[in-house]
């Protein structure tokens, strides 16, 4: 909102030296963020006068109108002699006065004017229009003063042009909808000056008459619940605005119309109040004012022809809607040229509703703006009053004796407020006096000596009804001391606490001690949290990139990934509002999404990828239905909570990892490596690693599970629990993804893993290992895994580690369905040395071990 300080004038006596600085000051410790504050009078500098022209010529020969004046600018030229000026507007003529810049003066935006030869005419300075002079947009023709100006030839143009005036622009918060006025801003600067206040919302205004002004019903008085109207009558319709409204419409950014709709524009600037104009002539029949019906157009103000919703407020004639109520008028019934019978309009809307509407055909206009912030609702009549006094004075024309108002309006709900509960919540010392001048000043009407209300509701029993205890939105009730209507234009304090906040605010934040409060001690992160975080790491140490992948997929993502028709994870949450059709379902595997990733990033160009992503992922519970109703002002039972969490779905944290493209790339030193199967099976066994799961307690073995290969697929167990699966995606499913081939991926659940062990410090030993290989014959069946846990099995404490370090597979060597695999065993004694026959009887038994469960050979033997 942008206003002149010379308009606040009005309500509030503003000191004389009032500064740019101390103005923003006043306001920003209000809490109403100033965007800028400019003195006009520093916007354009140089001899900025008032001339008269004298003759004009028209020269001719050029594509457009061009003008050599002569203008009388009296003493300021230092000659008395008329300026030679060269224009190109065309809407003035000999006698009229103008706004010139001399030479010497520099423009709004750095423009400097001097004399120079033009269109073969010297040109001594410019006659300014409104845009150049930085008031406003209108280009298309000079500034024209007014026949009652007294302003005269060679007098400092900036009065007579508003350049002698302060305009603020300010930023308005949503809760503050009556500072999008003048009557709020001065207000709020009375506040903050310690200045008398006159407010232009309560003068006096005459009441309705038995007799309407027009004939009006209202139909919903929920979303109207009042509507004021009164009619004049034989205007001038050639009438225009006066000056000094122009003026203060243009500081603001609303666009000169007409007389009757600059009233309105103006009195909403200046009261707050939107109202509209209609051509009273072009009203068919009665005025109902209702909700829309289905199927229902109107064409508003700027010329769209808009579809109207059943929520819609609208005014309507007989030929239907005329006006979509609070937002924008109607094409049928705007005051035009010819206009000369004029009724206003001015209601009070449901601020909810405004705000669904404009949002809903995308039509902010400054009224819907004021509307679904609040209004007063007791300024119609004022603003009716004055509009009419306006139109009559500039216009002529006869206002109608009869008045329309239909007032519906419910009384503002009295708040029962505690006057220690300032000093509670901010830790100032506030006074019960001072409370009370604090919220007067608000407007408020403050009633004392109600005592201990929350012990003794039969002491208030005069007090109204409505002024029973209500709780904060904490949830608990607040002692009473003080009963407190807040005004009409306060729709916004409605809690206990927000009446704190104004106590606060007018009292001064710079009184409110800037001290931290003491955190509590806490207890650190759980235990999952800390194994999350260090999964995370150590995913990324090993070169893996983490991705954020929505959680939200489309029903195609299931056969994509080759799920079996009667697979658990096809039964997923559809969500009742998502952001996109496409994607309704929430995830039941990590999967989808991040080898959705994985494609994206190979489609820009990445071709060596390893992706992983920790989240959640959702399995609806069996045979839930739909979640009780709860609504937000009030805590919710325990049977509503209980009802509510049997139909919440199961949300485990997993964690997955996809990989494509070399692991090792390829370079001078050599070739590289592509990712494969088993390095899926080895971020799985990292995860466990850092988990804290000792490889003991680890088996993978093969397994069939989409989506991957049956033949390259492991399944990842715990203590004889599947927690996941890791391997190289099936064929099907990288092309449904359109992924490389050989694409590999690993998914575990982290809520299945067990706690980490206590894992005891290890014993180092001073002595030298006994390292020893062997080689063993097994059927292709015998997963690796399951020989090396059989062999530390039989080999007993001495041995140290084991790790495979060869596959071997030759059916002319080894024999049809039989495979070599060799491991590296490290045998150590942590008080001695081992002797050669230790190491090989440990050995030997090892193998014996492995040949009684799985016919085990040593290779050669």
């Amino acid at each position: 909102m942008r206003v002149g300080i010379s308009w606040l004038r009005e309500y509030v006596d503003l000191p004389a030296d009032l500064s740019v600085e101390n103005l923003e000051q006043a306001l920003v410790e209000l809490g109403i963020e100033v965007e800028s504050a400019v003195d006009l009078r520093t916007t354009v500098t140089g001899p900025l006068v008032v001339g008269e022209v004298r003759e004009i010529e028209e020269l001719t020969g050029f594509k457009k109108p061009i003008r050599f004046c002569r203008v009388d600018v009296g003493t300021a030229n230092g000659t008395g002699e008329p300026q030679e000026i060269v224009c190109g507007a065309t809407n003035f003529a000999p006698g009229d006065r103008v706004v010139v810049i001399l030479p010497g003066g520099v423009l709004p935006g750095g423009f400097a004017i001097g004399a120079r030869k033009t269109y073969g005419r010297n040109s001594n300075g410019m006659i300014c229009s409104a845009r150049e002079l930085g008031l406003g947009d209108d280009h298309s023709g000079i500034i024209v003063l007014p026949a009652e100006s007294p302003a005269k030839p060679g007098d400092d143009a900036r009065p007579v042009v508003g350049l002698d005036d302060i305009v603020v622009e300010l930023e308005i918060t949503p809760d503050r909808g009556y500072a999008m006025s003048v009557r709020g801003v001065a207000r709020e600067l009375s506040h903050a000056l310690g200045l008398p206040f006159r407010d232009p919302g309560v003068v006096p205004a005459p009441g309705a008459t038995a007799e309407p002004a027009y004939p009006v019903r209202v139909l919903d008085t929920v979303g109207c619940d009042r509507f004021a109207a009164r009619a004049v009558r034989g205007i001038d319709p050639l009438a225009q605005s006066p000056q000094w409204m122009q003026q203060r419409l243009t500081v603001a950014g609303i666009r000169v119309i007409s007389l009757p709709v600059d009233i309105t524009n103006y009195l909403m600037l200046e009261l707050g109040q939107p109202m509209h104009a209609f051509d009273l002539d072009r009203i068919s029949g009665p005025l109902v004012v209702r909700r829309a019906e289905a199927g229902e157009r109107l064409t508003t103000l700027d010329g769209v022809d808009r579809k109207l919703a059943t929520e819609d407020m609208v005014i309507c004639d007989d030929t239907g809607p005329i006006s979509l109520a609070a937002v924008m008028g109607g094409e049928t019934s705007e005051v035009i040229a010819g206009t000369t019978n004029v009724l206003f309009e001015a209601a009070h809307w449901d601020p909810a509703m405004v705000g669904r509407t404009a949002r809903r055909h995308k039509l902010f206009s400054e009224a819907a703006k004021r509307w679904e912030r609040g209004v007063d609702p007791a300024l119609p009549l004022v603003a009716i009053d004055r509009a009419v006094a306006l139109l009559t004075a500039h216009a002529g024309g006869t206002a109608s004796a009869e008045i329309l108002d239909l007032d519906h309006v419910s009384a503002p709900t009295p708040i029962v407020f505690d006057p220690q509960l300032p000093g509670r919540r901010i830790g100032v010392d506030y006074a019960p006096a001072r409370v009370t001048e604090l919220l007067e000043q608000v407007g408020c009407a403050v009633t004392e000596g109600i005592d201990r209300l929350a012990e003794d509701p039969g002491s208030v029993a005069a007090a109204p009804a409505s002024a029973a205890p209500r709780a904060s939105r904490n949830g608990s009730a607040e002692p009473a001391g003080l009963v407190v209507t807040p005004p009409s234009w306060r729709p916004d304090l409605t809690e206990p606490i927000d009446l704190v906040e104004e106590i606060v605010r007018l009292d001064g934040y710079h009184r409110v001690p800037a001290i931290l409060p003491q955190a509590p001690a806490g207890r650190g992160l759980t235990a999952e949290q800390r194994r999350r975080r260090s999964v995370a790491r150590s995913l990324a140490d090993h070169g893996y990139v983490e991705v954020l992948a929505y959680p939200f997929v489309a029903p195609e993502v299931f056969d994509a990934l080759g799920l079996p028709a009667d697979d658990s994870r096809r039964s997923a949450v559809r969500l009742a509002n998502p952001l996109s059709e496409e994607e309704p379902l929430l995830r039941t595997t990590l999967l989808g999404p991040l080898l959705g990733a994985l494609r994206r990033n190979i489609g820009r160009g990445q071709r060596d990828l390893a992706l992983y992503e920790i989240g959640l992922v959702f399995e609806p519970k069996p045979g839930a239905g739909a979640p009780p109703a709860m609504g937000v002002d009030d805590r919710p039972s325990d049977a509503d909570l209980a009802a509510a969490e049997a139909v919440v779905p199961r949300q485990p944290w997993h964690v997955a990892a996809v990989l494509a493209g070399e692991l090792d790339p390829a370079g001078w030193w050599g070739a590289g490596r592509p990712a494969g199967w088993a390095d899926a099976v080895a971020a799985a066994r990292l995860v466990l690693a850092t988990a804290g799961i000792p490889d003991e307690r680890v088996t993978v073995r093969q397994a069939d599970r989409a989506p991957w290969h049956p033949g390259r697929c492991a399944e990842v167990l715990v203590d004889d629990v599947t927690v996941g699966y890791a391997g190289e995606l099936h064929p099907s499913v990288v092309d449904a993804m359109e992924l490389p081939r050989r694409t590999s991926a690993m998914e575990l659940d982290l809520d299945l893993l067990p706690p980490a062990p206590v894992v005891p410090a290890p014993l180092i030993s001073n002595f030298p290992p006994a390292l020893i290989d062997v080689a063993l014959v097994v059927d292709d069946e015998v997963p690796a895994a399951e020989l090396r846990r059989t062999l530390a099995e039989g080999a007993g404490e001495l041995l140290e580690s084991i790790r495979l370090f060869d596959v071997y597979t030759s059916a002319e060597q080894l024999g049809q369905g039989r495979k070599s695999l060799a491991y590296k065993l490290t045998f150590r004694a942590s008080d001695r040395t081992l002797t050669a026959e230790e190491a090989v009887a440990a050995r030997d038994a090892a193998v014996a071990r492995a040949a009684a469960r799985f016919g085990a050979t040593l290779r050669g033997a």
